[in-house]
Order: structure tokens, then sequence, then C-alpha cells
């Protein structure tokens, strides 16, 4: 059996997003989507997943999964990828999945961000939500902004991940990088202790509970400017998790603050490219104006999608008009659009309509 790098090595060279090594399937590495098998690779006996996943391991991150059952960690691959790991305890033993982090920051251009998406690095301050389901390429698209930050502005950049992914070289900016597990205890102790790090911009992995949630808040409205991601699919969910993980008696003050701070909303999903060329991000964008903001403050979220579909000169898009113009301009089929469409005949009318602006 190869080791754990060659493997790797094989599946960056086959152009996979993932690999996961698990006992009784041979690696599996996933492309543009697609689960296949490594070429040639046997099947993985439980023995052998344990023995190549802990090979990756220090020993202190043994001891951390053998108490914990779960581990998130990186892994440099000299002269390979830089990989975001994660490792687990299943019904037929010890497994890890390895995600493929690109060691080049990639430019909004690459990635096909609107205009109003790379404005939002020009703001001095709010919060900013990247929102999508796992593997939507959140990451890519907040690491695009933050080196566009990096490029163009003198400020003191803070990021808190678990783990790190992209690593940034300073060029105007000054930046700090810290993960979760090896230099802070957890989100919410790493954003306590931020504002004595005098940060300008905070570049928040997950906000994933209370604490965390509710620190973003309070950085974004004493002129901080914070990024954070949700596993949520659009705007109206993003902002009801927010306000929902706090108690009832806080939601009415939670939902003034987030109308306030909140400067924009980006939900992306994925789509293989039509020329089979990897794949496309469909990004919706509301962004947060008086309109929006009132919306929230008086708890009519149900509402935002019309103000999303309205706000088209303040930058805003939604999904479906986001899919309707990736499938006028060719980059994707009509079928792999519709999958992802919050409503179907709706789409199809867009498209019928002609490309619309994005």
């Amino acid at each position: 059996m190869a080791e754990l790098v060659d493997i790797l090595k094989t599946a960056v060279q086959m152009g996979a997003s993932d690999l996961h090594i698990a006992p009784g399937r041979p690696p599996m590495a996933r492309v543009k989507g697609e689960m296949l098998p490594l070429p040639g690779a046997a099947a993985v006996s439980e023995e052998e997943s344990r023995r190549l996943t802990y090979s990756i391991l220090y020993e202190d991150q043994r001891a951390r999964f053998e108490a914990d059952m779960e581990l998130d960690c990186s892994l440099q691959v000299p002269n390979v990828s830089r990989f975001r790991v994660n490792v687990y305890q299943q019904r037929k033993g010890v497994g890890c999945v390895l995600r493929v982090i690109p060691s080049h920051i990639p430019t909004p251009a690459e990635i096909g961000l609107m205009p109003s998406v790379v404005k939002l690095a020009d703001l001095p301050r709010g919060l900013v939500l990247v929102t999508g389901p796992t593997g939507s390429g959140k990451s890519t698209t907040l690491a695009a902004i933050v080196e566009t930050i990096n490029a163009n502005r003198r400020r003191t950049i803070l990021t808190i991940e678990d783990p790190i992914e992209f690593v940034y070289e300073d060029k105007q900016s000054l930046i700090l990088q810290r993960e979760v597990g090896q230099s802070t205890k957890s989100f919410s102790e790493g954003l306590r202790h931020a504002l004595r790090q005098n940060p300008d911009v905070i570049l928040i992995g997950e906000l994933r509970d209370l604490e965390t949630i509710q620190l973003a808040i309070t950085a974004a409205e004493t002129g901080h400017l914070c990024f954070g991601t949700l596993h949520t699919q659009d705007a109206p969910t993003s902002v009801d998790r927010i306000i929902d993980v706090f108690p009832p008696s806080q939601q009415q003050q939670v939902r003034v603050q987030v109308s306030t701070v909140l400067q924009a909303v980006v939900s992306q999903v994925l789509l293989p490219r039509k020329d089979g060329q990897g794949r496309a991000a469909s990004r919706e964008v509301m962004v947060g104006t008086p309109a929006v903001g009132n919306i929230i403050r008086e708890g009519k979220t149900h509402m935002l999608y019309g103000a999303i579909e309205a706000g088209a000169k303040f930058g805003m898009i939604t999904m479906d008009q986001h899919l309707a113009f990736l499938v006028k301009s060719n980059v994707v089929t009509l079928e792999d659009a519709l999958s992802k469409s919050r409503d179907a005949e709706g789409l199809k009318a867009l498209i019928n309509m002609g490309r619309p602006q994005q």
C-alpha cells in the first residue's frame, strides 16, 4: 500500500477537491463533484486506514483525537499542496477526509466575483456573511476578498480558523493567522481577545455558537470589519440563524443590532461547468441597505427576497437570477441550474426573458 503522501500526490494530479480514506473502500477522490476511486488502488483495511490517518498526525493530535473521537487540523505537503484534514471514528474504524487547499489565492476575476462582492473589501466596518453548504467555496471567496484588502489597503487583518486554510503573505497589510486548537482554544476565545490585537479586519472561520456570533456582532458594532461563514442556503435563513441562536428575551435587541451592522450576505453553490473544466459558483448577494435593515429590525425576513429582487442598483442579485446568467452565458447546463434553483419555473422565465444583469 502506498503512503498517504503518494496518495495525495495522485489525488492532486487528478484535480481532486477532496480525498477520502475509509476502511473497506479504496481511497476515493472527489473530482468535479463526483466521487472516483484512485486508479489501480485496492480497498483499504481497517488497520491500514488507521495507519495512514495516524501517519499525518502529531502525537498531541492523536491524543486529542482519541479523547474526542473528532479532529480538525491542517497538513502541508511540500511541492504538493496544503490540506484541511478531518479525522473521524465510524462504525468500520478510523478514517479521514482531506480537502485540497490551493497554494494560489485566486483573484476575484478568477472565481467570478461580481463587482458588488469585490467592493466589500472597501468597507470600513460591519458584518459580512458568506454562506452555503459544505464544499461550496466559501473559504475561497473569503480568501479572494481578504487578499484584495491585503494587496490594496494598509490594514491589520486577523483570521481565526479551524484549521488555517489559505496562507497569506503580508503585502500592504499585516496579517495575523490563528488556528483553533493550536494558537487559540476556540473561535470565541480567539475573538474575545481579538480586539486587544488592534485589528481592522477580522475573519472568523465559522460562526458556530451563540458566544462567537455575539462577539462578532459586538466587534462589528465597535468599528471592525468582520467576515464570517454560516452553513445556510440564502440571506433570509442566514439572518434567522443569527437571531434564533439567542434566547427569545434577547432576540428583538439582536434584530436591531444586526439591522445596523449587517453589510452583506453572499450565499453560494457550486455547479459543474458545461465545458467539463471544473465547477462554477452561483451567488446570491444581499446588501445591507436601509430597506433591508428595516425588514430585519421588524422581524419580516420573509420579505428579504423581494428586497433582493428589487435591489439590482445596489448590486443585489438572487440565486435564480445568477443561475439564469450562467445558463445564458453557456457556463452551466439548464439541468444543473434547475437542480440548485429556488423556483424552477421562475428560473425558466428569467432565462426566456434574456440575460439578467450580473
